[in-house]
């Protein structure tokens, strides 16, 4: 949060052109959150310690808490892969899990990770970070990748023999969200929805979610085992949810929706600019459109609004653009990720920004009439996602 999306699995040429490494990388992206790792720089002290987080620390304003269908998390969750990878190399294991745990010490009670994020390694850095407190927090992870073989693979058969490997590396005997990572075309959904159903019944899950699925698919999913989320990009830059149907959906079913790349990831920070080198071997985004030295350019006109308006509400650009996520509707529950507990106050400060009408009517306006130049991600990635009518 998550990244890799599609209808079809990559053809028999396709598999073949990527390594085995490369399989792995590239499918470990995404579902989850959004990371303003070490190469987007820091947010000046001054920002991150200007009122809203200064209210964080002092506990004015504390953390509040959202359903997502029958679940209740902090408004505000942790997307914890980009502490293990896809945005640069791993960070120290230590570090992560201080992040982790001062992320629930400020009232985060909501952690995303899955599977395939290292892979296996950020299933147990969560574990191990969350140990302590389990009982007291609601862990989300994901299958769906068939992370031998190569490629997609959500058999009922592989799902139940996956959950087990993941509830070893959580430290726990129940996952509270399970989502399918992505929609696989070769499995009906309904079979899916049912072996989750199984493991449900079982009491090794709790609610079951997807990812990067379309609006007939999330349908249909509900309609064998109702669904408690759905991940999806969604931000400022990337509003398809608001297109497609999906946020409509799952208004109509009672879903809850879960934005990873709350912040562009990590563009919408304004801290990433034409200097900015994304290691092409450990930061899958260096592959997508959005971060070609010409897109970063020329999509600048939002950061520099976003910088204009953030001054007005003594907020930074991340803080208005995890706002303004959080004041779309009240079962909306972004999961920025960050290996740096400055970036992570600044994230969680999002919380007291409150936005007025007026101020969404003016954000629209502004950004109606700013083009946003550079497609979602590579096309290897969007081959996985699920964009049936």
């Amino acid at each position: 949060m998550e990244m890799n999306t599609q209808t079809t699995e990559p053809n028999t040429q396709d598999c073949r052109a990527l390594t085995r490494r490369d399989f792995l990388v590239s499918t470990a992206l995404i579902g989850a959150g959004l990371a303003v790792g070490p190469l987007l720089g820091t947010a000046s002290s001054a920002e991150i310690n200007s009122g809203n987080d200064n209210r964080l620390r002092s506990g004015k304003n504390k953390m509040k808490a959202r359903k997502l269908g029958k679940l209740e998390v902090s408004a505000i969750g942790a997307g914890c892969m980009s502490i293990s990878a896809n945005y640069g190399p791993p960070a120290d294991r230590n570090q992560g899990i201080k992040v982790i745990r001062t992320a629930y010490e400020k009232g985060v009670t909501f952690f995303d990770t899955a599977e395939v994020y290292g892979p296996y390694t950020n299933e147990e850095l969560v574990g191990e970070a969350l140990a302590p407190f389990r009982d007291k927090v609601v862990i989300a992870t994901k299958f769906g990748f068939d992370l031998v073989a190569g490629g997609l693979n959500s058999r009922p058969e592989h799902i139940k023999k996956v959950v087990e490997g993941s509830l070893k590396r959580l430290k726990t005997d129940r996952i509270d969200l399970y989502y399918q990572h992505r929609v696989d075309p070769k499995v009906p959904i309904e079979d899916v929805a049912g072996a989750i159903k199984d493991l449900i019944k079982e009491g090794k899950v709790l609610h079951f979610g997807l990812s990067e699925a379309s609006a007939r698919t999330i349908r249909r999913a509900h309609a064998v085992q109702p669904l408690a989320a759905v991940q999806t990009e969604y931000s400022l830059m990337e509003r398809d949810p608001e297109r497609n149907g999906v946020l409509k959906t799952c208004e109509e079913l009672g879903i809850g929706f879960v934005p990873w790349g709350p912040v562009g990831m990590g563009y919408l920070t304004g801290k990433i600019d034409v200097r900015t080198k994304l290691d092409p071997k450990t930061d899958l985004r260096s592959g997508f459109d959005r971060f070609t030295p010409e897109n970063i350019k020329t999509n600048k006109p939002i950061v520099d609004f976003l910088r204009t308006f953030a001054k007005k509400k003594n907020a930074t650009p991340a803080q208005i653009a995890l706002a303004w996520l959080l004041a779309q509707k009240p079962w909306i529950v972004p999961i920025p990720g960050t290996r740096n507990i400055d970036h992570l106050n600044e994230n969680l400060g999002a919380i007291n920004v409150q936005l007025t009408p007026a101020d969404l009517r003016e954000i629209e306006t502004a950004l109606s009439k700013i083009k946003v130049y550079g497609g979602r991600m590579g096309e290897i990635y969007m081959r996985d996602v699920d964009q049936t009518e």
